[in-house]
């Protein structure tokens, strides 16, 4: 009897520490299932009010309507339309004047308009693109705020293989690359290649970054190596930054740009800078002087700016007088204008040499007193001399080296594993047709 009894009480106490011990652990996990569910609820009703935005405004509450202007149209023409008054247009165009000149919207470029949805879709932003990158925003509450934004920018790393059949600008198109990849490849291997003798056959590697916006290519290359391929030479592009400044070079180390005389000839003074719109001295009346004048006496010798082949050697009567053009590569070509004579031997065809003298000061054609004319072309286009980069042709150091060798070989290594997997995708591509 005292047995049973003894069970029983024994019983009873377990009972009671079962309770004891395990009752908090329960109310324990039951709160931490009723804390889980409210994280899940918190975060499904998170993400049911994701806010989308366009030109970094909020754009659900508003009606969004875009357009492109049109021929003769500015920005008071285009608020018009929406019923802006005047005076607010007067205001918005003086609070834009130290942000953004009103009168250089252009015709194609796009803009956004940001409407209240009430009754008179009042307008509440009007935005206008710049260019692919930058926009401004007309903030029309209260006072008028305006300010300049960018889109985000992606970097995609790109490599291509041209094969070049006619011209590397048509070889670029076929193999669907941006063919203004081709004015990049031209401006660096501008010294070691003539682009106006490329043969059929020949070809470019060519590893590069292209910057994206909103999925849509700007043409800006960050060219990181290539190889063009020219009568059956390599030559070498390898990117290497030496003294603060990033160059070209070719496989030993030589750099692929040459520097230019910072001017053609010791001169007195500038008497007349670069310009679009400069008064003319004789002709009394404003047009483009796409050059430099050298004030010097008659006589002082004109070099030419670096080596070169001369193409022309003309006299202008109602212009640069005397004149020699040197086309230097097919990128660059110089004119020397104004020339009381030319030295000996110059002629169309002629070689010339960083220096060599091509000509003397003089006051032929035009002008008003003794100077020289200088005028630079690149691609075509006449540029200020005065702005010209003229990068160092030094070679990569000694103490550079090392760290050129251990790149140039990664970035090599890079350019002709890929064209072997070109060339591999190519001949299956041929068999299966």
């Amino acid at each position: 009897m005292k047995k049973t009894k003894w069970i029983w009480i024994w019983a009873a106490i377990g009972l009671v520490l079962g309770i004891i011990i395990f009752w908090p652990s329960n109310r324990g996990n039951k709160e931490a299932i009723l804390e889980a569910s409210a994280v899940e609820e918190v975060i499904d009703t998170t993400e049911q009010q994701q806010i989308h935005y366009k030109y970094g405004i909020p754009d659900e509450n508003f009606i969004i309507e875009e357009g492109t202007v049109g021929k003769n149209e500015n920005l008071s023409l285009i608020l018009s339309k929406y019923k802006v008054s005047p005076a607010k247009i007067h205001e918005i165009s003086q609070r834009c004047k130290d942000i953004f000149d009103v009168r250089s919207i252009r015709r194609g470029q796009n803009y956004t308009l940001f409407l209240a949805q009430d009754s008179l879709h009042t307008p509440e932003f009007f935005i206008y693109e710049k260019n692919a990158l930058e926009y401004v925003v007309i903030d029309f509450k209260e006072t008028a705020d305006i300010y300049v934004g960018k889109k985000d920018i992606t970097t995609k790393e790109k490599m291509a293989n041209i094969i070049i059949n006619s011209n590397l600008w048509n070889a670029m198109v076929d193999a669907q690359t941006d063919p203004m990849l081709a004015v990049t490849l031209s401006d660096i291997y501008a010294w070691s290649i003539d682009f106006y003798g490329i043969a059929k056959g020949d070809s470019v590697r060519v590893l590069y970054e292209q910057s994206y916006v909103e999925d849509k290519p700007l043409q800006d290359f960050n060219v990181k190596a290539a190889i063009f391929t020219n009568s059956g030479k390599d030559f070498y592009a390898i990117p290497f930054e030496q003294n603060e400044k990033l160059a070209y070079f070719d496989e030993d180390g030589n750099s692929l740009q040459k520097t230019f005389l910072k001017a053609p000839l010791k001169y007195s003074r500038i008497s007349s800078g670069f310009s679009n719109n400069r008064f003319h001295p004789v002709l009394k009346r404003y047009r483009a002087h796409h050059g430099v004048d050298y004030a010097a006496p008659t006589g002082t010798e004109v070099h030419t700016i670096g080596d070169g082949v001369v193409v022309k050697k003309a006299y202008q009567a109602n212009g640069g007088g005397n004149y020699v053009t040197i086309k230097h590569n097919s990128v660059y070509t110089t004119t020397y204008m104004h020339l009381s004579k030319f030295a000996k031997g110059i002629q169309p065809g002629k070689r010339v040499k960083q220096g060599d003298v091509i000509g003397y000061v003089g006051s032929t054609g035009l002008a008003t007193g003794p100077h020289l004319d200088f005028r630079v072309y690149k691609n075509g286009t006449p540029i200020n001399p005065l702005k010209m980069s003229s990068p160092p042709k030094e070679p990569i150091s000694p103490e550079n080296m090392p760290r050129f060798i251990q790149m140039r070989d990664s970035l090599v290594k890079l350019l002709k594993n890929n064209l072997n997997v070109l060339t591999h995708r190519q001949e299956s591509s041929n068999q299966k047709s």
